[in-house]
């Protein structure tokens, strides 16, 4: 990029002199004079015209990952490789259909820590089939997050506490447990 947010060497795919009355467009001066135009404008019209690339996570540019993931409520690792942050986009539409099962958050942590997920929750529901009987499951909502990762692997405490807190029901107590394998 040069002076102005120009690109050398970058055609206009619109040039504005192409827009005037044919009297304007004979005219050097005025070509000359939109064609400054022209320049600035190029890159605008190509990401434009690009516009759905820059929206699937398989073809947006490197550093647009961060923008993309942020418009599904994601925070990618910046330690994992393009291929896992790109994977990672492209299924958060059908994570969170999932969202707030013991289902949904087992694929979640398995994406996140590419390790084996197991889900322990107390089973606690408000619904009964007989009127005023016993609930089922302990009385204690929480749910235990196992993750066994593989030897070699670093998954970081922190951000994995802050994954499943982010995407288990707000009521829900929880506990996150890192076994290497």
């Amino acid at each position: 990029m040069s002076r102005l947010g120009t690109v050398a060497g970058l055609a206009s795919p619109r040039p504005l002199v192409a827009a005037l009355p044919a009297l304007y467009q004979e005219d050097d001066f005025t070509g000359r004079f939109t064609s400054a135009f022209d320049a600035a404008l190029a890159p605008v019209f190509l990401a434009l015209d690009n516009f759905p690339a820059y929206l699937d996570p398989a073809l947006t540019p490197d550093d647009f990952l961060d923008w993309l993931a942020g418009w599904v409520g994601l925070l990618l690792d910046e330690t994992w490789p393009m291929e896992r942050r790109r994977a990672f986009i492209a299924v958060a539409g059908s994570l969170y259909r999932r969202r707030g099962t013991a289902g949904g958050l087992a694929a979640l942590v398995r994406l996140f820590t590419s390790g084996d997920v197991q889900i322990a929750e107390s089973g606690g529901a408000a619904w009964s089939p007989t009127s005023g009987g016993a609930l089922p499951g302990s009385p204690d909502y929480g749910v235990l997050v196992r993750v066994r990762v593989p030897r070699g692997a670093s998954v970081d405490p922190v951000k994995l506490d802050a994954l499943v807190a982010a995407a288990k029901p707000a009521h829900v107590l929880h506990r996150v447990e890192i076994v290497p394998s």
